[in-house]
């Protein structure tokens, strides 16, 4: 039986383990939901060439949730049998009774329930023998290493190769699966500058089949590159100065947009963003569209973690906050509807304004290239951002140096409202694909 044969035999236990929980819930609660993660794989690691770790990889829980009344209780369990299942809707009817009433409880509603679950080719499954997986992390940290002789020593380098099924149901009648898989490519080296100063940095490449993975040489080859390039730092006055990051850090920015639109953070009131649905929070040119049904997109999904279908959605639309993102329970003390993001959001992608990464260093003209960010310095609450940085001093649109030990400032509404381009260079392993960003002035602590 191959992988494949495999899979859609244990969807289909998996699916009637969940029945059977709802079934055994549903004699005694008044609502309730339950959802299974399986995951099967292989992660392979390496230092300097050398195996250093197999793992292989086999879990998944069933996680249960009732409520009775406005009373809501929940247990887990990784045995499937139907002993531990009947054991487990018990403990979780038992700790309902002794938890606190909350009016805002239970499963989504049944009309926004996902009812046809499209194929969205997510699910590619490899199973490479562990010297199959070792060799292509090898070659990645072998490619490093052979890039430059700056190259000194090696963090190491991986192959993982993971597939899954999710299932979820509750007693609306909801009952729906899909398998996936996911793929990467990482490696780490480190190189020394003319001081003896070491820096690090790496690369990595992530897909739904290993087909649309880069090749090993090419992590490597971009790991080193990066590597390098941060050798022999220097730093930075204190000054205001335009802005760009990098399109890997700039994923970052929106999602502080994220955590600023969350329903959550919204009814706790803890968010810079409170009551600006409706208003400008960026540029006019600036959109923001949200794609759950992307083919083999890594946040591609039909539906979410409470059984709510996904639909194609405008985050952003000229500038504008189009929406607030809404689990049930959060829709629920707000007032409003469930918008299909519990657990999170789903192929954001943002506008761009033509520039590829050498226009947009022109564009930049003299400033700071942010390509690491250190530190948590974001305040929800506030806006108020400040991060430790690294990067590259540019002036007339050319990098001149690398700059570490410096921090950027300013608070996220301006950061925001303040965006000069976003450029073509998209980042493409990330749930939100964005290319750089260009600010027009940040606060640059440095000496």
């Amino acid at each position: 039986m191959d992988v494949k044969q495999q899979v859609a035999q244990q969807r289909s236990e998996l699916e009637q383990a969940v029945a059977r929980a709802l079934e055994l819930a549903g004699q005694q609660a008044d609502a309730a939901e339950v959802a299974i993660n399986k995951s099967t794989g292989i992660s392979v690691s390496t230092h300097l060439c050398e195996v250093e770790n197999v793992e292989f990889n086999s879990d998944g829980a069933m996680g249960i949730t009732v409520y009775r009344g406005q009373r809501k209780g929940s247990a887990s369990t990784s045995d499937l049998s139907e002993a531990a299942i009947a054991q487990t809707v018990a403990a979780a009817l038992e700790i309902a009774r002794h938890t606190s009433e909350d009016p805002f409880g239970g499963p989504g509603p049944a009309e926004l329930m996902a009812k046809h679950i499209p194929d969205l080719d997510l699910f590619h499954p490899d199973e490479p023998e562990p010297d199959h997986a070792a060799s292509i992390a090898i070659a990645a940290e072998q490619a490093a290493l052979d890039a430059d002789s700056r190259i000194k020593q090696s963090d190491g380098a991986s192959y993982d190769s993971h597939y899954g099924i999710r299932v979820y149901g509750n007693t609306h009648g909801m009952l729906a699966s899909y398998p996936s898989s996911r793929h990467s490519i990482s490696c780490c080296v480190i190189a020394e500058g003319k001081n003896g100063d070491m820096e690090r940095d790496y690369s990595y490449t992530v897909a739904r089949r290993t087909s649309d993975l880069w090749t090993p040489e090419k992590v490597g080859r971009l790991a080193a590159e990066r590597t390098v390039s941060r050798i022999d730092p220097q730093k930075l006055s204190t000054r205001n100065a335009p802005v760009m990051f990098a399109s890997d850090i700039a994923t970052g920015l929106f999602g502080h947009l994220v955590m600023g639109i969350s329903g959550s953070n919204l009814y706790r009131k803890s968010t810079f963003l409170l009551d600006m649905l409706d208003e400008q929070i960026f540029p006019s040119w600036l959109n923001i569209s949200e794609r759950p049904h992307l083919l083999r997109g890594l946040a591609s999904t039909p539906f979410d973690s409470e059984g709510l279908a996904t639909h194609d959605r405008e985050i952003i639309q000229d500038g504008v906050l189009q929406t607030y993102l809404m689990t049930s329970y959060a829709a629920r003390k707000l007032g409003r509807q469930p918008t299909g993001h519990a657990g999170g959001i789903h192929n954001w992608q943002v506008s761009s304004t033509g520039e590829d990464f050498q226009a947009m260093l022109r564009k930049l003209d003299t400033g700071f290239l942010v390509t690491e960010l250190m530190g948590q310095g974001v305040n929800i609450v506030t806006g108020d951002y400040s991060r430790g940085a690294a990067g590259f001093w540019v002036e007339n649109g050319v990098i001149q140096y690398p700059v570490s030990e410096v921090t950027i400032a300013g608070n996220l509404k301006d950061m925001m409202a303040n965006i000069v381009a976003v450029g073509t260079d998209t980042e493409t392993r990330s749930q939100i694909q964005t290319g750089s960003i260009l600010l027009e002035s940040m606060k640059i602590a440095g000496e």
